[in-house]
């Protein structure tokens, strides 16, 4: 039987790019899955007629041989010596594909896969509470966290007297092996160095050729003013030792701000409540209110203040986030809110005059006198109804 028009076989014209013969093939290749065909007799066959396709068109050399004297260029020994024969082997079409689709999983792209015997190192989390008073100031912080170093016997390198690792037999330094299994090729990682692609073949005796041992470093960590909660600050190649040399991860410290006994925090915002007597707020008068750096501020409250009103004092909260050298934006303010103190434990006489306060009708109670009257209202419609 005569062989098919390679490009037929393929779906694709004559002047395909080869991304498009590559697309081409990876549809032909999930089409043609034998899981998917596995009542159809003749899957095998045009399997293995996409898989010669491919192998020959995803050749620069043996695509433009093909262009021009069609399946005649490899035949009776012709170009390639007659490989376009012989490449209906599912491996050596397939596996450029199967990188291509699977590299991801299985480790191959994004730094080297096994083809480096070095590793870069964890980055290494830590969480950091500070004060509201810290988080106003900033401060230097010392820390200790426990993980992995270097190795100072071998210099990292995981081999003993700091000599370079071999390149593994197994796998050739590649840190995979492939099998074949039917039409699949399948990937794995090389069993000999764990996916290294070297050996050490006299380990440190300090690390057992790790390049690493553990130990507790204390670190200093700059906390700027004013970080809250959930701030992160990276501290870059203060993480994990690499493995075997690699370059090391990097360090963040999550700070949380602790929670004050005087004061709320909304951002750069504080907000204070402060009690007033029922005399100061009825007469007027004055309080001393803290502020978060330590001082003390005279606030002023106006006759006839009721619980919940605010007065701001300016400039008096948290910092901005502070940068590098500068600082970013204003300082924030600070928001007194009165609640005053209904009178407690009272003598006889105190309750006598309040009885006679009492006693003398005048309008001082504006929003009682108001919600009495929109209840009368209610009742009186619901007694109409």
């Amino acid at each position: 039987m005569a062989k098919r028009d390679y490009y037929e076989v393929l779906g694709v014209a004559r002047g395909a790019s080869g991304d498009e013969i590559k697309k081409a093939y990876r549809q032909k290749a999930k089409e043609l899955h034998p899981d998917r065909n596995q009542d159809d007799n003749t899957c095998e066959a045009r399997f293995k007629e996409v898989n010669e396709a491919y192998d020959c068109l995803k050749d620069g050399q043996r695509k433009a041989a093909y262009d021009r004297f069609g399946h005649a260029a490899f035949e009776n020994g012709g170009f390639g010596g007659g490989r376009g024969q012989q490449s209906g082997d599912f491996g050596s079409a397939f596996a450029d594909v199967f990188d291509d689709l699977f590299g991801d999983m299985m480790g191959r792209r994004g730094g080297g896969g096994g083809r480096s015997r070095a590793q870069r190192g964890q980055d290494l989390r830590y969480n950091l509470r500070v004060t509201l008073e810290e988080a106003y100031e900033g401060l230097l912080k010392k820390i200790s966290v426990p993980g992995s170093v270097a190795c100072e016997e071998c210099n990292g390198t995981g081999a003993e007297g700091a000599t370079e690792p071999a390149t593994c037999p197994t796998c050739s330094g590649m840190g995979k092996v492939r099998a074949q299994q039917g039409f699949f090729t399948v990937e794995r990682t090389c069993p000999t160095c764990g996916g290294q692609g070297q050996i050490v073949k006299n380990p440190c005796k300090s690390c057992a050729g790790a390049g690493r041992i553990e130990r507790e470093r204390a670190l200093s960590v700059n906390i700027p003013a004013g970080v809250e909660t959930g701030t992160r600050i990276r501290l870059a190649g203060e993480g994990e030792a690499g493995m075997r040399g690699g370059p090391a991860g990097d360090l963040y410290i999550f700070i949380e701000v602790q929670e004050h006994a005087i004061f709320l925090r909304d951002g750069k915002v504080l907000a204070c409540q402060v009690p007033v007597s029922m005399t100061t707020a009825t007469l007027g008068g004055e309080v001393e209110v803290p502020t978060i750096d330590g001082g003390r501020s005279r606030v002023k409250v106006p006759a006839g203040s009721q619980s919940g009103r605010q007065m701001r004092l300016r400039s008096k909260g948290m910092p901005p986030l502070r940068h590098g050298a500068g600082a970013h934006g204003e300082p924030g303010d600070m928001l007194i809110e009165l609640v005053v103190e209904t009178p407690v434990n009272l003598t006889a006489r105190q309750k006598e005059l309040l009885r006679e306060f009492d006693s003398v009708k005048a309008d001082n109670s504006p929003q009682s006198d108001n919600f009495f009257k929109k209840v009368k209202g209610f009742w009186d419609d619901m007694t109409r109804q």
